[in-house]
């Protein structure tokens, strides 16, 4: 019997300490592991994101983001 969610692809990601401890809360959180958790927030994106505060969102991390790398 085959399996309902078959995990086919793997990438190497990297994440911020923030990003991953996020992650792991919300894996823990769901009985999922990560790459279960990232499936289905990716799977489902567009019903768990608020598209105003994504945008909103995603602004801030972007002038943040060459300060976070220094």
């Amino acid at each position: 019997m085959p399996k309902r969610l078959r995990l086919t692809r793997r990438f190497p990601v990297a994440m911020t300490e923030d990003g991953y401890r996020r992650l792991k809360r919300f894996s823990s959180d769901a009985g999922l592991d990560e790459g279960e958790a990232l499936s289905f927030l990716f799977e489902n994106f567009n019903s768990v994101m608020n598209h105003e505060n994504l945008e909103a969102r995603l602004r801030l991390f972007n002038t943040e983001l060459e300060a976070r790398k220094k």
